[in-house]
């Protein structure tokens, strides 16, 4: 490589399938951590449960609270064929109906006509922008996503469609600290929640975080309504690739507190590369964290200059998406790369409900 960039994916192995995490771990904060170095490059293999050990009294963490919505609908056509839905943004209420984006697979026809299992009627208005339709539901159903909707797993997680693998994954596929997302006041389209959940905070329990504020550890909290743009595949050259905005919300305690435990010389801890992301978005060149909400489609690569983060906790990425990018971005894209070799070498769990990170 010249200078890391257009050939970054190709410093990272190819996953094996058997690694792909399937089901989450049994408890929470039992999955695996692999602490990188970014200084020496020394790697140790612990245990998730021992990430106080790295916390400084003074430190600050910030997770992402953003709640997973069950998103996912199955539908069927006329014919009887089978369409699934992700829904991303609702519209404000119009006659006739519910309006709302929506991923669709197969691709629809604009006009298609559409059952939900309960019966609710809708149909396929026409396509959006960035591969997205817009949806025409009959009726209000944003109330009845916890009866009609599945948890957006992603598409490598072959979950059995049963009951019991549904309340697992409404339990773990969800932070024990997740919020409800309030609709904006200027009746905006707006994502009710998340369709993927911030992974990186699936790890913690409530006494972990009990355990770090004991330690003189401030827990705050920020909010990005994860959507599908997170996940959405890079093509050959990732420097033409475009992040699709996604909604945030950055409290002024969380601010304020974060810009005190920088101006002691504290290390501000991210938990995930959504928290990442809203926490760069909002730093002025002078390194303090301004409060506010709104919309980012800050997109971190390799030589991106980190103003706010000094610590990350993430999982292990799937090849060739942003969250990896980020990372290698964080870390160095040939340190991350050994690491991830070290981890296959050594069996983590990868993705989703796989092992974590801290890239010190």
């Amino acid at each position: 490589m010249s200078d890391g960039r257009p050939a970054v994916f190709s410093d990272f192995p190819e996953v094996p399938e058997d690694l792909i995490a399937q089901s989450p771990s049994l408890r929470r904060d039992a999955a695996r951590l692999l602490v990188l170095r970014r200084k020496d490059g020394g790697i140790e293999h612990r245990v998730f449960s021992d990430v106080p050990d790295y916390f400084s009294p003074g430190d600050a963490l910030v997770l992402n609270d953003a709640r997973v919505v069950p998103a996912r609908l199955a539908a069927r056509k006329p014919t009887g064929g089978r369409v699934t839905l992700l829904l991303l943004k609702r519209f404000p209420p119009e006659a006739g109906g519910e309006r709302w984006t929506s991923l669709v697979t197969p691709k629809p026809k604009p006009g298609l006509r559409l059952v939900l299992s309960d019966g609710t009627a809708a149909v396929v208005r026409g396509p959006a922008a960035d591969g997205e339709h817009e949806i025409l539901f009959e009726r209000s159903i944003a109330a009845d996503l916890e009866r009609l909707g599945r948890p957006p797993l992603p598409p490598y997680i072959a979950a059995p469609p049963t009951a019991e693998a549904d309340q697992r994954d409404r339990e773990y596929y969800q932070t024990v600290y997740a919020a409800d997302a309030p609709p904006p006041e200027d009746g905006r389209p707006h994502a009710p929640g998340a369709v993927a959940a911030p992974t990186a905070g699936l790890h913690f329990t409530p006494a972990l975080l009990d355990a770090l504020r004991a330690r003189g550890v401030h827990v705050l909290f920020l909010t990005l309504r994860v959507g599908w743009g997170t996940f959405r595949p890079i093509a050959a050259d990732y420097r033409d690739h475009r992040m699709l905005p996604e909604e945030f919300a950055l409290p002024e305690a969380t601010a304020e507190v974060v810009n005190e435990t920088r101006r002691r010389g504290s290390a501000v801890w991210a938990c995930g590369t959504t928290a990442v992301r809203v926490l760069e978005s909002q730093a002025d060149d002078a390194g303090r964290l301004r409060p506010g909400s709104g919309e980012t489609g800050l997109y971190i690569t390799p030589g991106h200059r980190f103003r706010i983060v000094d610590r990350l906790l993430t999982n292990f990425h799937m090849p060739r998406h942003t969250p990896l990018l980020l990372a290698a971005a964080f870390a160095g894209v040939d340190l991350l790369g050994h690491s991830y070799r070290q981890a296959i070498e050594r069996r983590y769990r990868f993705m989703s409900y796989g092992d974590a990170m801290a890239i010190l």
